[in-house]
């Protein structure tokens, strides 16, 4: 008949005796999750990409995709589809701003404020308050310019505002639009290049052109030096926002290609500027005298 010394398992008895010999062993248990270093991610990469990888919003991307695939979106003939795009508040809007007209060097602006909520509101109701600025401005300047000359009648020019909304959301949506497609190829043949969405894009051209907000305000004075200067300096903030927000996307590509890129969007950029100050404020006005009526000789002689 077997005893209890039988019965005994042996790979207990051999773990037993190992535990003896070395008692700081480490031991895992099957119920304990096996923890992964959390360094060994950050060996594979390399040391001049991570911080480029985390403004580019890299980390966490399978997760990102994972929870996005999750969500339930509505159809797109429906309300809530498009009222997914206005959820934000007054204070994400207000951030957004701040973070526009205060760029900070070396951030992503799409990685700290676009991305966790893209929205169509502040984007739309920047074109629009920029639209209205530049028109009135525009007629505001040319009565001050020619305001004491007794030949000049003022006459507001209303088809000022179609032309301003015309070029204001033509850049604000075509622009993006072709940059999306853009990234969208070149994703197709670089794998590095990491492409943004649509509407990720529309919101950093909506946001950006904020700052030409109180600079066409200021441009209602007289002065070609001062509206030059102001030009310059909404110019070099607003394209700072582009440029560091789409530098680190093409970087990877081709060197022309991302130069040219880059020099592309700041030289649109540009252009927008130039234009609306040269046509809406600096464009030459006609002085139309006031109609000079015949006198005709009077006639002597009687009735």
């Amino acid at each position: 008949m077997a005893t209890v010394d039988d019965l005994k398992f042996e790979e207990f008895d051999d773990a037993a005796n190992l535990l003896a010999a070395n008692p700081d062993a480490t031991t895992i248990s099957i119920d304990e999750p096996v923890e992964i270093p959390k360094n060994q991610h950050s060996r594979r990469q390399e040391p001049g990409r991570e911080e480029d990888d985390e403004l580019l919003g890299t980390f966490h991307s399978d997760k990102t995709e994972l929870l996005a695939g999750q969500k339930k979106s509505a159809p797109f003939w429906t309300f809530e589809y498009y009222q997914t795009f206005f959820d934000v508040d007054t204070y994400q809007v207000l951030d957004r701003i701040k973070g526009s007209v205060f760029p900070v060097p070396g951030k992503n602006f799409v990685r700290l404020y676009i991305r966790s909520n893209p929205d169509l509101y502040g984007p739309f109701w920047i074109c629009a308050t920029l639209v209205f600025a530049i028109a009135v401005s525009g007629n505001l300047s040319n009565f001050l310019i020619h305001l004491g000359k007794p030949t000049y009648h003022y006459v507001p020019e209303f088809r000022k505002v179609s032309i301003a909304a015309t070029t204001i959301f033509a850049y604000a949506w075509l622009v993006p639009l072709a940059l999306w497609g853009f990234l969208m190829w070149r994703n197709s043949k670089v794998m590095n290049i990491v492409s943004y969405s649509f509407l990720e894009i529309v919101c950093v051209y909506g946001y950006s052109l904020f700052i030409y907000i109180p600079t066409a305000i200021l441009w209602i004075i007289p002065e070609k030096v001062v509206r030059w200067v102001l030009l310059m300096f909404s110019l070099c903030i607003s394209g700072s926002v582009l440029v560091m927000t789409f530098w680190p996307a093409v970087r990877d590509d081709n060197r022309r290609i991302a130069l040219a890129t880059v020099g592309t969007v700041v030289l649109l950029h540009a252009l927008l500027s130039v234009g609306c100050l040269a046509y809406f404020f600096d464009a030459p006005e006609l002085d139309f005298p006031a109609p000079i009526i015949p006198i005709t000789p009077a006639h002597n002689g009687t009735t």
